[in-house]
């Protein structure tokens, strides 16, 4: 079984390729319960692309005949709340937070769908994800518009991934945006996210492995209910 997509330029995250968790949650959309996409190459914009379906629970994401990206299903350990799940800061403190943001004085990618502070209200998600003080967590606000939604007032799944790419790599990063690129990403929805909900966006750092980091993400209410986590392997560029 094979289908054609085409990933919209709005979608970028590097100016020439599609931001890594964006089109992640498309070609997850492919595996039955939660799924983990790997990035295989930079996947090009406005380029029809194939998907291929293979043994049901394996969607290849083709340019050509060459593999960009797969999904498969998540670990089976990755169900439920995480037991390293930080509790949010209050949403005025993720507003906060999200002046201390690194991306605004050094960013390699400007105009990020998901975390380019060169992108409108309405055209990028415009998430901002700074350190509060004296923590290890970033955090950033963020209220989704409607141009993300579908006819159930409830935003698509690409975009909750793509909420959860971008904060894992400022999790990572100490005081300068980081030469790394998104591996692997695994998302578990716990509910949708309604559109102009106000929403607390949440990254952390669990470990460091030779050229991997690896960071989680999730998705809060401002009352503090859990919308959605993510998991994710960061490679740190030579």
């Amino acid at each position: 079984m094979t289908e054609q997509i085409i990933v919209n330029h709005r979608f970028c995250g590097p100016p020439n390729s599609g931001n890594g968790g964006y089109v992640c949650g498309l070609l997850s959309r492919r595996i039955s319960g939660n799924a983990e996409v790997k990035l295989l190459r930079p996947i090009p914009l406005d380029t029809p692309l194939r998907i291929e379906i293979r043994d049901h629970q394996h969607a290849v994401l083709l340019h050509g005949v060459e593999p960009v990206a797969e999904a498969y299903p998540a670990d089976t350990r990755f169900t439920g709340i995480p037991a390293d799940l930080p509790v949010p800061p209050a949403y005025e403190q993720a507003g906060k937070a999200s002046g201390n943001y690194i991306g605004f004085h050094e960013h390699p990618f400007p105009t990020c769908f998901v975390c380019g502070p060169q992108r409108a209200e309405k055209d990028g998600l415009r998430i901002f994800a700074g350190r509060p003080q004296g923590e290890r967590t970033v955090a950033s606000t963020w209220i989704p518009d409607e141009t993300l939604s579908g006819a159930d007032g409830t935003i698509h799944d690409e975009f909750i991934w793509a909420a959860l790419d971008c904060p894992g790599a400022f999790a990572v990063a100490e005081k300068q945006m980081p030469p790394i690129v998104l591996g692997k990403l695994a998302v578990h929805i716990v509910k949708r996210v309604p559109t102009g909900e106000k929403t607390i966006v949440v990254g952390w750092k669990m470990a460091d492995e030779g050229r991997k980091a690896y960071a989680g993400t999730a998705i809060f209410s401002a009352s503090g209910q859990l919308f959605a986590v993510g998991r994710a392997t960061w490679i740190w560029l030579k």
